[in-house]
């Protein structure tokens, strides 16, 4: 799968077959996380990445819509400085998560985002330090539907180009 056909046909999925990611995907993804762009190569990112059931599943009840963590295969909690301190902060932490997303949709690993409405009570479960903070996880796993991975893009999926594209000025 090329990068455009990947951007072109993936999408979030929430729920997943209950079957692990090999050790290898689960390390491809990350890696791919990793190489992300950021602000000034910063990095600003890490990464604490969650097999653990329990884990997940407390995990999945501090986010309104989380609730798909917890059949996850794969959990990544991305980590950062205070959101606040640099603009860029979460921008950054959104380039790691959509070169994890797409790296996992070429290897037919299925992904999703979870805002985490509540974290200290993550800070706790997870042990990270203080000068961290978490905002958003994303749910790693195969799609309990198969054919999501080979469905194609349905008309009215995204806004037409012309929609949203101004040039030059507004």
């Amino acid at each position: 799968m090329n990068v455009s056909e990947a951007i072109r046909t993936k999408r979030a999925v929430r729920k997943f077959r209950d079957e692990p990611i090999p050790t290898e995907a689960v390390q491809a993804i990350l890696n791919a996380g990793r190489r992300a762009q950021s602000a000034k190569n910063l990095q600003p990112w890490r990464f604490i990445a969650i097999q653990d059931k329990a884990t997940l599943k407390a995990l999945s009840e501090m986010g309104t819509y989380a609730g798909h963590l917890a059949d996850a295969a794969l959990g990544v909690a991305i980590l950062t400085p205070d959101p606040a301190s640099r603009y860029s902060v979460m921008f950054d932490a959104g380039q790691a998560a959509a070169f994890m997303q797409l790296a996992a949709w070429e290897l037919g690993i299925a992904s999703c985002p979870a805002t985490i409405y509540e974290p200290e009570k993550a800070r706790e479960l997870l042990g990270f330090p203080d000068e961290l903070h978490l905002r958003v996880a994303f749910s790693f796993g195969y799609p309990l539907d198969k054919t999501e991975l080979e469905r194609p893009p349905q008309k009215g999926d995204r806004l037409a180009l012309e929609d949203i594209v101004h040039w030059d000025r507004w």
